[in-house]
């Protein structure tokens, strides 16, 4: 990327905005960042005889990249093991299995994944090692129903939630208090056997990188959660329960592991907060300011959406808090409180509401897109916005409000030929926001 004030090439908004997403990309890319880690595996993790046996497993969009990757230069011996990714996200592994399945919401083969997972680890020693590949998206593709409930259950509850508007850590407190392998229950499967984890941390929250609690729904960690917050939290969102469930989340072997062994260790080795500053970083080398709002901005996507207009217009009309032209960068997860039956994810979502608050307002250039190259269940990874974008939309007799009402912010900017398209990214750093503020008589 060059300087736009030196160079004599034509700038390009969109181009700008699409090569700063990239670049976030990039940075989270699992052959970029997990050989670097490897070397954190403990002495005393690698320590064991010569019948030691080294296990992969692994949930995540990412899962494949992370095992190919660790196949690639792993030096500790055979390795043996499986991974289950999305659909189309696989890569081709030598030593460890990869199986795809359903996201966001659980299909036959999560469950199978899950059940053969626990089938690995099971009978190993003090000597054995397990190698734990987790990324965003591990939740849905690693579901093993509790005793007693069965996968329709998980579905209903999953699908309800994901509409219901509710965040990802209270999704999560659901799927692992109704789980056999989330929250804890793979670690204590693994026992005695030593244990590592590495983690591209799609999730938000006070600790650096995220909980690792939440990321895939902590199968590998102790889980604070409680069955008596699963349980309110299906309340609050009035989300219907089959008799099996609600006489599992109301027994005691329904609550989570509190602690795990001691012998394990967890690493988060990709987040949003790394991608954003390498995004950053590009933005200073073309000459412009880069205003980062962090990694962890979440809430409803149309609030989202009004805050952030509102901060551009403050910027191009006041001044501050920074002066234009500058790139707004942030990250997080927003939710949505589906009402429709439209097309579209939580960052069209996003820019839909964008566009209706600026109205077409020059200088104010826009890309929301989910890092994982999936924009909730669409074939697209979001979309941009520009100040023509208005004009254009109301010479294809779009109706903003109609869109916003049915939720079908996806069809709207599939129109505008405005649809960011990637496929599969194999990584997930959860979505990446850029807003470039450039005056009109500066372009």
């Amino acid at each position: 990327m060059t300087d736009v004030f030196s160079s004599n090439e034509s700038f390009d908004p969109k181009k700008l905005l699409t090569d700063l997403f990239q670049t976030a990309v990039a940075a989270a890319d699992p052959k970029v960042v997990l050989p670097g880690f490897l070397d954190s595996i403990s002495t005393e993790l690698l320590a064991g005889d010569g019948n030691r046996k080294v296990v992969v497993i692994g949930a995540g969009k990412a899962a494949a990249a992370m095992a190919s990757s660790l196949e690639s230069v792993w030096e500790g011996g055979a390795l043996r093991g499986l991974v289950v990714t999305a659909y189309g996200h696989a890569m081709p592994c030598e030593q460890i299995e990869v199986i795809e399945a359903a996201h966001p919401v659980p299909d036959q083969n999560s469950e199978i994944a899950a059940q053969r997972i626990l089938n690995l680890v099971a009978d190993l020693n003090e000597n054995d090692l397990v190698i734990c590949l987790l990324s965003g998206g591990g939740s849905s593709l690693l579901a093993l129903p509790a005793p007693g409930i069965t996968l329709a259950d998980k579905q209903q509850i999953n699908k309800a939630l994901l509409k219901s508007g509710a965040d990802i850590h209270e999704i999560n407190c659901v799927r692992k208090h109704l789980s056999a392998i989330k929250g804890g229950r793979l670690a204590m499967a693994c026992a005695p056997a030593k244990l590592m984890t590495f983690a591209i941390s799609d999730v938000t929250g006070n600790v650096p990188g995220g909980d690792p609690a939440v990321i895939a729904s902590g199968p590998t960690v102790a889980d604070p959660t409680t069955r008596q917050q699963a349980l309110a939290i299906l309340d609050k969102y009035h989300i219907a329960m089959s008799d099996a469930v609600h006489q599992w989340l109301s027994g005691s072997e329904s609550e989570t592991p509190k602690s795990v062994s001691e012998h394990s260790e967890f690493q988060v080795i990709a987040t949003a907060r790394q991608s954003l500053q390498a995004a950053a970083k590009q933005v200073e080398k073309v000459g412009l300011t880069a205003l980062m709002l962090g990694g962890d901005l979440t809430g409803e996507s149309s609030e989202l959406a009004k805050a952030h207009a509102e901060l551009a217009r403050s910027i191009l009309l006041q001044g501050q808090p920074v002066k234009a032209p500058c790139v707004i960068l942030s990250g997080g997860e927003t939710t949505v409180q589906v009402t429709g039956n439209g097309r579209g994810g939580r960052n069209t979502e996003y820019l839909l509401n964008l566009a209706d608050e600026l109205k077409g307002q020059q200088g104010v250039y826009a890309l929301a897109a989910d890092t994982d190259g999936i924009d909730g269940s669409g074939d697209n990874a979001g979309a941009v916005l520009s100040p023509d974008s208005w004009q254009r939309a109301q010479q294809l007799n779009l109706n903003i409000i109609e869109s916003l009402e049915n939720n079908d912010s996806y069809s709207y900017f599939e129109a505008l030929g405005d649809l960011v398209v990637t496929g599969p990214t194999c990584t997930n750093v959860n979505d990446f926001r850029a807003i470039l503020l450039w005056p009109e008589n500066d372009l």
